[in-house]
């Protein structure tokens, strides 16, 4: 049986006092690779937050590996939504993935050659290697995305939240980000990502939870990505086919 990697509790998230996640319980084993899935407002981007404990639930519980977060912060990696990000900040590619590499060495020390060693392996992998002294600002969506990835892929963690990791990349860019992440799956991490095209949830996934404010369904793509899951998370009739 395998290992239970994030776990919550009775999760309650609200804004202005009005809840966007209500109640949730879930449990995420070791080495899937996770799309969550709903509409708009769903709380799929909140439910990532909340575990990360950027945004502080009204009640409820997560743990990783057993875990307060704050005691495991060093398994994890996170990359945020692009429109979160500010790209004007004067920085190049290289900077941001060495930046990375800052949980593991505290506050006092500074990078290495070691780090940037590992830097520029992680850019090679997203296929941004030739755009190392780029600023950021002057990369492409698809690019800048790929820059985020290698700075999470430098962590080297067990656990990686992709918040909408394929919003505004090209066809080819979403390729080379799927197959990196079917990578970390292959080497036994654990992989959580937002996601929005229904049609590629067989294709990308093992593992899949529906969200709409409330916990749906979570469970294998195989046994639970159906129409009555999807009818139940999007409030009108669906039809599927998946593809083995």
């Amino acid at each position: 049986m395998k290992k239970i990697a994030v776990k919550i509790d009775d999760l309650t998230v609200a804004y202005n006092y009005k809840p966007v996640l209500w109640d949730i319980d879930l449990e995420i084993p070791e080495g899937v690779l996770m799309a969550i899935v709903g509409p708009n407002g769903a709380g799929k981007s909140t439910l990532i937050k909340s575990i990360l404990g950027i945004l502080k639930p009204i009640a409820g519980s997560v743990s990783i590996y057993d875990k307060p977060y704050e005691k495991q912060r060093q398994l994890v990696a996170y990359v945020p939504q692009k429109g979160s990000v500010d790209w004007d900040f004067p920085t190049t590619a290289l900077d941001v993935v060495m930046m990375g590499t800052y949980g593991s060495l505290g506050w006092i020390k500074r990078p290495g050659q070691k780090q940037k060693k590992a830097a520029l392996e992680a850019l090679e992998k997203v296929g941004m290697l030739p755009f190392k002294g780029r600023q950021i600002s002057q990369l492409s969506g698809g690019q800048q995305q790929r820059i985020f990835l290698a700075r999470a892929l430098v962590q080297n963690a067990s656990i990686y939240f992709m918040d909408e990791p394929f919003q505004g990349v090209d066809a080819t860019t979403e390729i080379a980000i799927i197959n990196i992440l079917k990578e970390l799956r292959k080497a036994g991490k654990t992989v959580i990502v937002v996601h929005h095209d229904l049609q590629t949830v067989p294709e990308y996934f093992d593992w899949v939870t529906f969200l709409n404010v409330k916990k749906i369904a979570t469970g294998p793509v195989k046994d639970i990505f159906n129409d009555d899951n999807l009818t139940k998370t999007y409030g009108i009739n669906y039809k599927v086919s998946i593809q083995e």
